[in-house]
């Protein structure tokens, strides 16, 4: 899941500040339970637009904006309003303002309403915590399921660095090593050998930017 929060009100006014003609567009996965892009923050969106004195000609909130296709049927069943904006504001991650520029043949600025945060992972009470960094070098098989490079400040790939305390990160007298997290797992699970390893470091040619991935036949 990715996690984004709305910007200050003053900083999308600021963004949109040469358009008057608004057409909005929020994301129904991430952003919507994230509450950051859903149908209600749209609607409250659009009543602060309107009092500040533009004009919002439309909204949709397609079931994933950061994929195209479902992004264009959203916009296909708004099309009329679409047409008319002069600018689209987009309350969704990043992924979906660069998905709507991609895909609108009009050409019109595609303006983020919200700063996109981290990739997270939802518990059963709502809470979200980033525990992946998409390195392109999973480790998690030698790790016992736990991200030393997202939940380590350092990213260390082999074991707790000397500022370790009493299990606790030097950075942050609060949370937890995460090498002290990953030793505790892997004794429950009796493959304590595997952290005996030394591994090479890491090979950061896998993470540069940007990726792309290409299918053959894509199904969406």
């Amino acid at each position: 899941m990715i996690i984004s929060e709305a910007k200050p009100f003053q900083e999308v006014m600021d963004s949109i500040q040469g358009y008057q003609k608004i057409f909005l567009v929020g994301c129904g996965d991430c952003a919507t339970v994230c509450q950051s892009g859903g149908e209600e923050q749209l609607k409250d969106m659009k009543q602060r637009l309107e009092a500040a004195g533009k004009t919002v000609v439309g909204m949709c909130v397609p079931e994933a904006a950061c994929v195209a296709a479902k992004l264009k049927t959203a916009l296909a069943q708004n099309m009329q309003a679409f047409r008319e904006a002069e600018a689209m504001l987009v309350l969704a991650c990043g992924l979906a303002v660069q998905s709507l520029k991609d895909n609108d043949r009009f050409g019109r600025s595609a303006v983020p309403a919200n700063n996109t945060v981290f990739g997270a992972v939802m518990d059963a009470s709502g809470n979200f915590y980033e525990k992946c960094a998409l390195c392109g070098e999973c480790v998690l098989a030698q790790t016992g399921g736990i991200c030393p490079i997202s939940l380590c400040p350092k990213g260390i790939l082999n074991g707790p660095c000397g500022g370790m305390d009493k299990g606790k990160c030097e950075l942050d007298k609060e949370r937890d090593c995460a090498w002290v997290l990953i030793y505790r797992e892997l004794e429950q699970k009796k493959a304590l050998d595997t952290i005996r390893i030394a591994r090479p470091p890491r090979d950061f040619k896998k993470a540069i930017k940007p990726h792309t991935k290409i299918f053959a036949a894509n199904p969406r």
